[in-house]
């Protein structure tokens, strides 16, 4: 299948600028992603139409600033698993709780971290009790956000062979 994780889809460069294109701007039509990229309307369409079909661009959505619709406190919180806790018991738990923007299974001693966005601070404390009840939580780790300096940006990755190398030329890391 085209879209599951085992197969790569190939992205050459002119998808990569459609990508982020629609980035900044979801809504923008294919004329305007065809004047942008060098391509005709109908070219656009059919590469959007590839990359979502192969589960690249996996959806277009509204950006919200939770601040004007209520949500003032962010604040990531790490979960910390017992011994006999299921991660996709602790998941799908997590999954139910509407304060809970963003779940990621991370390395180390926390399951998982999530993104909480809740109106205040005493919701916060509301909403960290319910996560410590959640069977398999053992504790919780939480940190504040003060303030976000930026968030969900565009990186889709540069057509190369790697990472490009910092590392001046070995003439220049010499040269004093």
């Amino acid at each position: 299948m085209a879209g599951s994780p085992s197969t790569l889809f190939v992205v050459d460069a002119v998808d990569r600028q459609i990508i982020a294109v629609l980035r900044g701007n979801g809504r923008a039509t294919y004329a305007d992603l065809g004047r942008q990229v060098g391509l005709s309307a109908s070219a656009v369409h059919e590469r959007v139409g590839k990359l979502e079909a192969a589960g690249v661009i996996t959806g277009y959505h509204a950006v919200v600033n939770p601040g004007l619709v209520g949500l003032g406190v962010t604040a990531l919180v790490g979960i910390h698993p017992s011994d006999t806790g299921d991660d996709e018991e602790v998941a799908c738990a997590l999954a139910k709780l509407p304060e809970v923007e963003s779940c990621y299974a991370v390395a180390g001693d926390e399951a998982f971290v999530i993104k909480v966005r809740v109106a205040t601070v005493d919701d916060l404390e509301r909403t960290l009790f319910r996560l410590r009840r959640i069977e398999g939580v053992a504790r919780t780790n939480t940190t504040v956000v003060l303030s976000t300096r930026f968030e969900g940006r565009p990186n889709v990755p540069e057509d190369s062979n790697g990472p490009e190398d910092s590392t001046p030329p070995r003439s220049q890391a010499h040269a004093e």
